[in-house]
């Protein structure tokens, strides 16, 4: 049990991408081993914390650790009465009270990287970091990343990390996080090929989608199979268009709102899945700068 705030634990367990649960002493009457609000943190091997030892926080884990690994866990109170009429799983608590425990999960949040940062990539940008996620902002253009122009996102929900590639934008897909959704929109085709083929070649990456006509990926898709060598179930995994279809608006915003409406939905979609064991052996942490007024 590691001597850390949990407001730290729960900030450690986001950056390694591993599930937890945050544990709550809601309401106490009588005598128990804490007051209300003593707070535990647990995780698939740690805990942080604690809400007073023995029994309650035994069981407590016990339970934290089965929400973790389910699909889609929901917020849950445990009530435990602490006399010696109770024997708990873990032995007695005979303090004479009775504690109610709220167990609050903390889900890995889903993580897109939006190559390009230019009129679309921007709007997107916008309202992507009004949800509690990753974001990873990629431009070989400063400017594009400029602080005076990110300042729309000073007020993120998001986690929001600024990437200045300059040279070789796809050397950045090796930096994502497991599962990261990638978006390629940037202002140069040549970039948007290279960085399909390298996504291509990533491994652990979650989906991959690309703007562009039907021309394009007509070009695209020739050249990943001819020069890339890649066959067409790979080619496959590219979406392309990407957003709702029958919203077919030009303006920037218009396709912002479509490609991440489209997003958010395949997030809605895919939360039944059940939550991947690659993610626990090596801490992520990221090389990118964090934006200024993130949290």
């Amino acid at each position: 049990m590691p001597d850390m705030s949990w407001v730290a634990a729960v900030a450690r367990l986001r950056a390694r991408r591993e599930p937890g649960v945050l544990v709550t002493v809601a309401t106490v009457r009588g005598h128990a081993p804490r007051r209300a609000g003593a707070k535990l943190v647990v995780g698939r091997t740690e805990t942080w914390g604690s809400i007073g030892g023995g029994n309650i926080e035994a069981v407590a884990i016990d339970r934290a650790r089965e929400l973790s690994g389910a699909a889609d866990p929901e917020p849950e109170l445990m009530e435990f009465a602490l006399n010696d009429k109770v024997t708990g799983p873990h032995g007695v608590q005979c303090c004479g009270g009775a504690v109610t425990v709220l167990l609050e999960p903390l889900p890995v949040v889903e993580a897109v990287a939006v190559f390009g940062v230019g009129h679309v990539g921007l709007e997107l940008a916008r309202i992507l970091a009004r949800q509690d996620l990753d974001l990873h902002l990629i431009d070989t253009r400063p400017e594009m990343l400029a602080d005076d122009r990110l300042g729309v996102l000073a007020d993120a929900v998001a986690q929001v990390h600024v990437h200045r590639a300059l040279l070789l934008p796809e050397e950045v897909l090796g930096e994502l996080p497991p599962g990261a959704h990638v978006l390629i929109m940037t202002h140069d085709h040549a970039e948007d090929a290279a960085l399909c083929d390298a996504a291509l070649r990533t491994a652990g990456l979650g989906s991959i989608g690309l703007i562009g006509s039907s021309a394009k990926w007509s070009r695209f898709r020739r050249r990943l199979a001819t020069e890339g060598g890649h066959d067409p179930a790979t080619i496959d995994r590219i979406k392309t268009p990407i957003g709702i279809s029958g919203i077919t608006g030009k303006e920037p915003a218009t396709i912002a709102v479509s490609v991440a409406a489209d997003l958010l939905r395949a997030f809605e979609q895919g939360r039944d899945r059940a939550v991947p064991e690659a993610v626990t052996a090596v801490a992520y942490a990221p090389v990118a700068e964090p934006l200024a007024g993130g949290r």
